[in-house]
């Protein structure tokens, strides 16, 4: 059973919106069978550009029910129902926002025809409500009214579902109050994530990188990661999409590859401070500092030439090792050189390499 709806509001600060028109169609997959539809007294003033949009002044509201007055028939209408909107978020947020201030948790599952329209119906030049109907050749009355725009969805909603064969797109597109989407996802990705040492990367659906962690054991940092509850956190954990990792074997490597990922990638969510140059020099101007691998019988390597760092990689046969020019060409270069030169020369200050080989 769907509770197909659509909410006008006085437009303001984010939260502090106020309901000023709600309608409701109850929508059992082939008929509506109910419906609730009111103008509500948000008990304050709408925006002017609001008012022209919608048509809806104070004046209208003066003398329509409050908010706590209609609260019950919306729990009664939408009882055992997902909730279904052209823009869920936006909707869901404001009901229960309303609800908040009255001591009352509202909570029901969702659908966003927005997002179901992108994937049932693809390559539209938008998806805002008037021109999709109009593609779509639904008719529209009351245009940014409660019941215009509700009726709207209702009909694309229907040809939605039709176009569902195989009902396994509306499935996947509902998100559960009790966030069991979310679980879902991350415990598929932790899944994914070994226990060992490395650098991961937390991408969102694009494929952008907005997040960069590290640790002895990465699955163990990506579930930190996902049970934290600072803003930060619930951002990165609402946008991941995947994440990706690569074993680095040892602590120099996950600092060389963690710091200069930083530098290159610039990820939104990692607080990132200008890390100090120090320019300090190596003891040795020509040398190869040698690291544990990532499995056993390899070497992780940095070559370090005329006292800069040349590049860094993986070797497993002795004589990669020993022949200069044949190193040269498995190592990887830096982009910022002296990032990473201030990273291993601090590193060799304080830690014993696992053996360093001076040419």
């Amino acid at each position: 059973m769907y509770a197909i709806l659509d909410i006008e509001t006085t437009g303001g600060k984010f939260n502090e919106e106020g309901i000023t028109e709600i309608a409701i169609y109850k929508y059992d997959g082939t008929t509506v069978i109910d419906q609730f539809i009111s103008l509500v007294n948000p008990e304050k003033e709408i925006q002017e550009f609001v008012v022209k949009l919608t048509g809806i002044n104070n004046k209208m509201l003066r003398n329509a029910p409050k908010f706590f007055e209609v609260a019950k028939r919306i729990i009664e209408i939408t009882q055992d129902c997902t909730l279904v909107a052209h823009n869920t978020d936006f909707d869901y947020r404001i009901l229960r926002t309303e609800f908040r201030r009255l001591g009352y948790d509202f909570l029901r599952n969702t659908i966003c025809t927005v997002e179901l329209s992108k994937q049932l119906i693809p390559d539209q030049p938008t998806y805002k409500l008037g021109k999709l109907a109009k593609a779509l050749g639904i008719p529209m009355t009351d245009r940014h009214r409660a019941s215009g725009d509700a009726l709207a969805t209702v009909q694309l909603f229907k040809m939605l579902l039709d176009k569902n064969v195989d009902k396994s797109i509306i499935e996947a597109a509902v998100k559960y109050h009790d966030n069991r989407n979310q679980i879902e996802k991350e415990q598929k990705i932790l899944n994914s994530i070994p226990e060992n040492m490395g650098v991961f990367y937390v991408h969102r659906s694009d494929g952008t990188v907005i997040y960069i962690g590290r640790g002895s054991n990465m699955k163990s940092e990506v579930n930190k990661l996902f049970l934290k509850s600072s803003n930060r956190a619930k951002k990165i954990q609402s946008r991941v999409s995947k994440v990706s990792f690569e074993e680095t074997g040892n602590v120099l490597f996950t600092r060389l590859k963690f710091y200069t990922e930083l530098d290159v990638l610039k990820p939104k969510y990692n607080l990132q401070r200008a890390k100090k140059i120090n320019h300090k020099d190596f003891g040795n101007d020509n040398m190869i500092v040698l690291e544990n691998g990532r499995k056993t019988g390899e070497n992780g390597v940095i070559l370090v030439e005329n006292n800069e760092i040349f590049g860094y990689g993986y070797t497993n046969l002795a004589h990669q090792e020993n022949q200069l020019e044949v190193l040269k060409n498995i190592v990887t270069p830096f982009e910022n050189k002296a990032l990473a030169k201030n990273i291993v020369a601090n590193y060799l200050q304080k830690n014993a390499a696992k053996k360093i080989i001076r040419f």
